[in-house]
């Protein structure tokens, strides 16, 4: 069995106190949460939110992950500076990131052997745009995005890393593919993983999905059995929103 896996993905809001205030109110809602549950805040916060979430169930990620330890790269922070901090998880290729900052398939690889190497937990987003979708070609853009981020990783290392499903058409629209069809695409990642790396690892691997999750429509996305999560984002910023999410059980 495959834990659930929820994770709100603050995006650029939140100041620290904000963010400090937000999973204090959070943390006594999820307390008994079946699933895992992890914050990620702006980098700014990150420290800040480590120590309020210190002695809780909540875990630490990051949305974003440099591929080099150090150097001039001016405006990055690498896997062992997020470690360092008590990050467990790092976001890798959100849509955001490919669409307005020039991350590539290839990028994202590198950022995910980096995170993982430093033992942080990537979680590797993949979709497709709606032009695709109305072409036809999600199946083969979700395809090629997920196994060109697991070049040159190990199958062990798969298994263990998380995968969310992000239509983008679905990001901050309201508008939430069916349940239906994210399990159908879901699937069609989960076996571009067994493709490469076995049977194994890909009923291992845990996908999220990551349009447009709600309190409303949480317990209908995860009844489906390849979704193992959600990747939330407006949700995300209110405690009793969220905690709705990972409580949906």
């Amino acid at each position: 069995m495959r834990k659930p896996i929820i994770a709100g993905n603050w995006k650029m809001n939140m100041t620290p106190t904000e963010a400090i205030e937000l999973v204090r109110a959070l943390a006594p809602l999820v307390k008994d949460a079946k699933c895992d549950v992890v914050v990620c805040p702006p980098a700014i916060d990150l420290s800040f939110v480590a120590e309020a979430i210190s002695g809780t169930n909540i875990k630490l990620g990051a949305q974003n992950v440099h591929w080099a330890d150090k150097g001039a790269y001016t405006g990055e922070i690498s896997a062992k500076m997020l470690l360092d901090l008590g990050v467990k998880y790092a976001i890798v290729g959100h849509s955001e990131r490919r669409q307005y900052f020039g991350e590539t398939d290839e990028t994202v690889n590198m950022r995910a052997k980096a995170a993982i190497a430093a033992g942080i937990t990537p979680i590797i987003c993949v979709g497709e745009s709606l032009e695709q979708r109305e072409n036809g070609v999600t199946d083969a853009v979700v395809t090629v995005q997920t196994v060109a981020a697991l070049k040159d990783i190990e199958a062990e290392q798969v298994a263990n890393l998380v995968i969310a499903y992000e239509p983008i058409w679905a990001i901050g629209t309201g508008k939430t593919a069916t349940k239906e069809d994210a399990n159908a695409t879901i699937k069609v990642i989960r076996d571009a993983v067994r493709g490469v790396f076995g049977q194994n690892v890909s009923d291992r691997v845990r996908i999220q999905y990551g349009g447009s999750m709600n309190p409303k429509n949480v317990s209908e996305l995860m009844s489906m059995d390849e979704i193992d999560g959600g990747l939330i984002g407006g949700a995300s910023l209110k405690a009793d929103d969220f905690s709705k999410v990972v409580n949906y059980q």
